[in-house]
């Protein structure tokens, strides 16, 4: 049955009575907590109030001796703590991972004299973002690109666990992560920290970060998990140019209904703080914005959690985004919209200030309270009060094999096959192998930014005990049997993307002695501002070794190490194999060698989708009308939807049949649960996992629907010729979207429920609109 217009079924639409938020806050809400907080608040100065919501940099309290080695200037936080009473303090000195023993040396000062001058605990923050980025000696994980790629919420949880685990070890409670930045666009250099492009997977896998991080109850956080920053609240991976930190110029819809998605699930998962996006939002800065910072998620959520800039953003409200004429009024901007806590990391400028904005009447101390109250809030939550301190003994699984064998795990499962011609994969020993590709021999590419230090660069010493690809290799099949031979390198002296000289040459005449070649190539480590671009298009040198390399005749195996989808439409047809690895962490090397030799399977699927031309960047949700028949007459016209792989694309060694799919309701309404079944069978002789996805299109809608859009996944694991029932619970809500204006909407009439090349078709009978933000 079709659709009709809305306009037409108004008469029979259901309307739900109307509610302007939750009706119950995002995190319980405990009563013991709440009493402490207002004893400890009615004790505060305003000085001390306004201390607490500064943080500031490490680096400002120290400097470097003769050796270039940071020391802690005792005097200098003295300062800080007892004259201007900062509540934070964040970062590594040079942006560089420092030792367990040292980071419980700063932390326990920097608490020793905040209990002394203040009697509140500072608490201390790092960019953690893919496992102890900041601490020596830990456990790093697969980027999170890779992780969204695993499809596996169990071992993204896991990650996160550990992380915790090791950061505490090293005295650190709170960590800048989750990032659920959707990664929509492959030229932003940030994609690689999101999960991809999906909000579903986003929110799933947020919500497995979140409870892995900080545990089962976000209001009594024990000492081995710590407090979350989810990141950056919101759409601040959509930028118009490509380009970090420059503006997003996004519809209402895809604002509510995708960029908004991710941040509601953290929130309602409880993380205890958000940071915001850096820019602006159809010209609103986000740390300008009273109707998202407080409206949208404090009040329609409920969330009482803490709302803190990024690095020096307020300043960027004066200083880039010409909405405020100087710090003064760039400050009263941003505490009225709804900042909790200013990442001011150079000045205590912030303190003088606010200060005189509260005493002209410009901030209220209504709103100093209330910000106050969400910081300690989560210091009470963290257990500061009562353990300002944690590390030592009990943490002995710090860096060990246990937590090394998840790492390994989900590499193997985050590397995606997206060619196997001739199965020419697995690659059976015996074989010579020409390996080459400026990605080869190379630690930095293999993890990213945010790996020991900031870039990820100069930090090869100490990632030194991990296997590169070469090294892996070696290790599998035997150094005699890799020819190393790169032909294209990169300048570790210069930026990210520059190469020294080419040596094509030479990797062709060391052709002539392989079996097989194995071109490594991409991108090296970057990310923020240091890692835009002007093209898309993989190194003009990289493309050009492996076309010299195809002139061999040799099959190539292309392996991809890059952060963003880079275009290799010119050398894809040249190679037999192709895996994409992206940015698999210390064991991606050893997970490569794994399921290049047959050892592992892989099972990772596409979390984004692989443009193949620059005029053709969709994603997989494009509105149906981007693919256009052709028109007869004198208006030729078409538009099609042009890739290399799309989303949820993978292969693996064996193979999966998907059979009888069933919806146990052919028909329903807005407050149904709708089952949906699907038998999965490894029709293969190997065992292996997959991920299923649930996908649904909305047939005619009121306004353009989406191709399709994902609604659930999940993965299985299955032994050779075994079948499993794999069983999803959708409520029928999740297939509402926002209208034009600007309500949720489900609209009676078709709709069909996809899995693999299955489907089922099913109808809404009755239309319904709601009032509230939230559904």
């Amino acid at each position: 049955m079709k659709k009709t217009v809305l306009a037409i079924t108004l008469s029979i639409v259901a309307l739900c009575g109307y509610s302007q938020s939750v009706t119950k806050p995002a995190i319980p809400r405990d009563a013991a907590i709440e009493s402490k907080i207002e004893a400890t608040l009615s004790k505060m100065t305003l000085d001390e109030k306004i201390g607490q919501m500064l943080e500031l940099n490490l680096d400002i309290m120290g400097s470097y001796d003769e050796n270039f080695r940071w020391k802690l200037n005792e005097t200098m936080l003295d300062t800080c703590i007892s004259k201007y009473k900062v509540g934070s303090i964040l970062n590594a000195p040079g942006t560089r991972a420092s030792s367990v023993e040292q980071w419980q040396q700063w932390i326990r000062l920097i608490q020793e004299k905040s209990m002394k001058y203040i009697g509140i605990p500072d608490i201390y923050g790092l960019d953690h973002n893919h496992g102890v980025t900041y601490t020596q000696g830990g456990t790093l994980f697969p980027q999170p690109i890779n992780m969204a790629a695993s499809f596996n919420t169990e071992l993204t949880y896991r990650g996160a666990e550990i992380a915790a685990y090791e950061s505490r070890a090293a005295n650190c409670p709170w960590v800048y992560n989750p990032v659920i930045d959707l990664g929509r666009d492959p030229r932003w250099p940030r994609i690689w920290e999101s999960y991809g492009e999906d909000p579903i997977v986003n929110a799933r896998m947020v919500e497995a970060q979140i409870k892995g991080y900080q545990g089962d109850d976000p209001n009594h956080i024990d000492q081995y998990h710590v407090a979350t920053s989810t990141k950056h609240y919101f759409a601040y991976g959509a930028p118009w140019t490509g380009k970090d930190r420059t503006p997003v110029y996004l519809s209402p819809q895809m604002l509510r209904e995708k960029y908004f998605e991710p941040f509601r699930a953290a929130a309602l998962a409880g993380t205890l703080t958000m940071m915001v996006n850096s820019g602006s939002v159809n010209g609103v800065p986000l740390h300008a914005s009273y109707e998202y910072l407080t409206k949208w998620l404090k009040e329609d959520l409920q969330w009482d959690g803490m709302l803190v800039t990024d690095w020096a953003d307020i300043n960027n409200l004066f200083m880039r985004e010409h909405v405020a004429k100087d710090k003064k009024d760039a400050i009263r901007l941003a505490i009225n919209a709804g900042i909790d806590m200013s990442m001011d990391p150079y000045s205590v400028d912030f303190c003088i200030l606010l200060k005189e904005l509260v005493n002209e009447g410009k901030v209220s101390i209504s709103r100093i309270d209330d910000a106050v109250r969400r910081i300690l809030r989560v210091k009470y939550r963290l257990g500061l009060f009562e353990q300002p301190n944690t590390g030592g003994k009990e943490y002995s699984k710090f860096g060990s094999d246990e937590f090394a064998k998840v790492s390994l795990q989900a590499a193997e499962e985050s590397e995606i096959l997206l060619k196997n011609n001739d199965n020419i994969l697995p690659l059976a020993k015996g074989k010579r192998i020409l390996l080459t590709g400026p990605n080869a021999n190379q630690m930095r590419c293999l993890n990213g930014g945010w790996s020991y230090t900031w870039q990820g660069s100069r930090a090869e010493d100490l990632s030194e005990k991990y296997n590169t690809i070469y090294e892996a290799l070696c290790n599998k099949y035997g150094k005699e049997s890799i020819i190393l031979q790169q032909g294209v390198t990169y300048n570790e002296d210069g930026k990210y993307w520059e190469e020294n000289e080419p040596q094509i040459e030479k990797a062709v005449e060391a052709a002539q002695q392989a079996d097989v070649i194995i071109a490594c190539i991409g991108e090296n480590s970057y990310t923020e501002t240091p890692g835009n671009l002007n093209d898309l298009w993989l190194s003009e040198n990289q493309r050009n070794l492996v076309k010299e390399l195809a002139k061999t005749g040799k099959p190539i195996i292309l392996i991809l190490n890059e952060g963003r989808p880079r275009l290799i439409t010119d050398i894809e047809p040249l190679a037999t194999a192709v895996i994409n690895i992206l940015l698999p962490g210390n064991y991606g090397g050893d997970a490569l060698a794994n399921l290049i030799s047959g050892d592992a399977v892989f099972s990772g699927k596409m979390p984004y989708t692989y443009p193949r031309e620059i005029n053709s960047l969709n994603n997989y949700d494009y509105k149906v009308s981007e693919e256009v028949p052709t028109m007869a007459g004198a208006y030729n016209y078409d538009a099609k939807v042009s890739l290399l792989w799309p989303f949820g694309y993978g292969i693996s060694y064996t193979t999966f049949e998907y059979s009888n799919m069933r919806v146990d309701k052919s028909s329903f309404t807005a407050d149904d649960i709708l089952t949906v079944s699907v038998d999965v069978r490894n029709s293969g002789n190997i065992d292996a996992k997959e991920s299923v996805l649930l996908y649904s299109s909305d047939l005619i809608a009121s306004i353009v629907p989406d191709n399709k859009r994902l609604r659930d996944f999940t993965k299985v694991e299955l032994k050779a010729g075994e079948t499993k029932t794999v069983t999803f619970r959708l409520p029928a809500k999740d297939l509402a979207f926002v209208g034009a204006d600007g309500k949720w909407t489900l609209e009676e009439g078709d709709f069909l429920l996809k899995i693999d090349k299955l489907q089922v078709p099913i109808e809404c009978k009755t239309t319904k609109i709601w009032d509230q933000p939230n559904i």
